[in-house]
């Protein structure tokens, strides 16, 4: 069956059975594209194209696209940009604001414990 004939339903099923087998139960998320929901101040337009540019370049294995990819590479990334935008506009929570700094001082506390010899 094709990836088009299949129902949105099947494809996030499917997800959630790789997740399962290979992270263990545990959904993992590349290290280097942050949460950008619910901060305080929230994320400006810089962040959300930055997590948008780690994004393709981590599934189109490009750290710089080669001239002839340069227009379809950066268009995934503005289109990328525009919809993570409208998505963090619609999220709503009840849930008090993130503290940038909390947040990075966890963030090292796991990479200092990640890279402990």
């Amino acid at each position: 069956m094709s990836e088009r004939s299949r129902s949105n339903y099947a494809q996030i099923n499917d997800l959630n059975v790789y997740y399962e087998t290979h992270g263990e139960g545990e959904e993992h998320m590349c290290r280097n594209i942050k949460p950008l929901f619910n901060f305080e101040p929230p994320v400006n337009d810089e962040e959300v194209r930055a997590a948008a540019l780690q994004y393709v370049r981590k599934i189109s294995g490009f750290n710089k696209p080669s001239k002839a990819n340069e227009v379809a590479f950066y268009a995934a990334v503005d289109e990328i940009a525009a919809a993570s935008s409208r998505l963090l506009a619609s999220l709503e929570t009840n849930a008090p604001p993130r503290n940038r700094e909390v947040e990075a001082a966890k963030a090292r506390a796991r990479a200092a414990r990640r890279f402990a010899s």
